[in-house]
């Protein structure tokens, strides 16, 4: 019995971490799609849908939206819908929260928030953190040489910043995404992303 179980487990373990990435990608597509057929069909009137035309629409909308960006003044006009969201109460919270989280993923992307580093925490233990304030560290800190420190937190989206002193960090040849990775799941990694 206690070897039947050993199996269970073991099949448990090799087949929920693709089973949940195929349903996370499933969930995602499948309410894409609904939410754009309900747009396509009710708000334009459109007779003549056919399955998959929503998720396409949807592409073709964020590709329009990411070259719209690069538009003279597209961001000044963001920025003044950021500004209006950001004074209507609760809305501001939910809406910060998200930005919070996107600049979390999008840590890689932002050369502000590019360097991955060791934190010496004292005592022999360091922690893998995220530069992103050395602009904030002059500004807040301008008679010391401090600069922002992202620690991420284990098995969550979440974390904390530290303004500390540079001769406590030292910078890791590791990439972005791999440091988040071992941070995000306390080292625990697969043979197979090594």
């Amino acid at each position: 019995m206690q070897k039947l179980l050993t199996f269970v487990v073991q099949g448990l373990l090799t087949i929920l971490p693709l089973g949940i990435t195929l349903y996370a990608i499933y969930w995602l597509v499948i309410n894409i799609e609904n939410l754009s057929r309900k747009t396509l069909t009710n708000t334009l009137s459109i007779d003549w849908y056919f399955p998959g035309l929503g998720l396409m629409v949807a592409s073709v909308f964020v590709i329009v939206v990411g070259l719209a960006m690069n538009m003279y003044g597209a961001r000044y006009l963001v920025g003044i819908g950021d500004r209006f969201i950001q004074r209507i109460p609760l809305v501001k919270s939910i809406y910060a929260a998200i930005s919070d989280i996107i600049t979390v993923f999008n840590i890689g992307k932002n050369s502000d928030l590019s360097a991955v580093v060791s934190v010496d925490m004292g005592n022999g233990f360091h922690q893998i953190g995220f530069v992103t304030g050395e602009d904030t560290g002059k500004r807040l800190y301008p008679e010391d040489n401090k600069i922002g420190v992202y620690l991420p937190m284990s098995y969550q989206i979440g974390g904390f910043t530290m303004y500390m002193d540079r001769d406590r960090i030292t910078p890791l040849d590791i990439s972005i995404e791999e440091a988040m990775r071992i941070t995000l799941t306390g080292g625990a990694q697969s043979k197979s992303s090594d």
